[in-house]
């Protein structure tokens, strides 16, 4: 996985700010090029009469582009290409603009509504999380305010399989690129109360998932610090609570087996971690 194109889709606020940061900390880290961008609604041409108002509307849009980007401007630096792009989504125009610059991955904001430190998913959100060629990375909320000086390190989260053993090498190539270690975490799901048939099985599925985290693992040892952890709890959240998060920590999600190739497509434990993670998130593409 490449991080020397970066695409940061930017809106006014908050939200804007947290994806930006982030975005701004992943070009530094990977030595790479950041592209921000604006997406603005295509000005629609009424009929009659009402057409002399497209002018006024067009120069609307026009005005409010400019100054997004001032903001961001203001934000980023010099050190960034600024661009304005139309599409009737926000979501979809980032996907486009990524395919047409060929971006190695899209950094956004949480939406609004998600609590300070987490990620909600909203119509941008979704939109690129169902469609994109690239990578998509999601800053929490609040992300912007004090963000981390540098990354420490990348977790995958690792579910065996094809997907899962590409995005293992994938985040490997990241964490070298950033100079990171790389941490391989699988989380195990269970109630509370069990019978002793249950207990017994989840005994197995803990085992399972030792050998596949150790298997995963191996052949990357060589060149990166790989740690591998079993995180267990009764809920998506309460298993990730079970062990402890690095400042500059990043957590990778592979993209649903059942998703079209080479697109991502959020599968429904990723998007379960993506609402519980403290730290930012990618989800990769498809690979297999």
């Amino acid at each position: 996985m490449k991080l020397e194109n970066v695409l940061a889709g930017y809106a006014p606020g908050p939200r804007g700010r947290d994806g930006l940061a982030l975005a701004v900390l992943l070009k530094q880290q990977a030595r790479g090029r950041l592209t921000v961008a604006s997406v603005q609604p295509p000005v629609w041409t009424p009929p009659g009469p009402a057409r002399a108002e497209e002018t006024a509307w067009r120069a609307y849009l026009a005005e409010q582009a400019a100054s997004t980007l001032a903001q961001a401007r203001e934000l980023a630096g010099e050190d960034a290409e600024y661009v304005k792009h139309t599409h009737r989504g926000s979501g979809r125009g980032l996907v486009e603009l990524a395919r047409k610059r060929g971006a190695d991955v899209v950094v956004i904001g949480s939406a609004p509504r998600g609590g300070r430190g987490r990620i909600a998913l909203g119509s941008t959100a979704d939109q690129l999380l169902h469609s994109s060629s690239v990578p998509v990375l999601l800053a929490p909320r609040g992300y912007g305010e004090r963000p981390p000086a540098a990354f420490d390190r990348l977790t995958v989260a690792y579910r065996r399989g094809p997907g899962g053993d590409a995005a293992v090498k994938d985040a490997a190539r990241a964490a070298a690129t950033l100079g990171v270690s790389l941490r391989l975490v699988t989380l195990v799901v269970s109630s509370g109360r069990r019978a002793r048939v249950e207990e017994e099985m989840l005994v197995r599925l803990r085992d399972q998932a030792t050998a596949d985290l150790r298997t995963a693992a191996r052949g990357h040892r060589r060149r990166l610090s790989v740690e591998a952890e079993v995180l267990e709890g009764r809920s998506v959240p309460q298993a990730l609570g079970t062990t402890s998060w690095l400042t500059g920590e990043m957590i990778i999600c592979a993209s649903s087996a059942t998703g079209p190739l080479r697109r991502v497509f959020l599968g429904d434990t990723s998007i379960k971690i993506v609402k519980a993670a403290t730290c930012p998130v990618m989800v990769l593409t498809r690979q297999t």
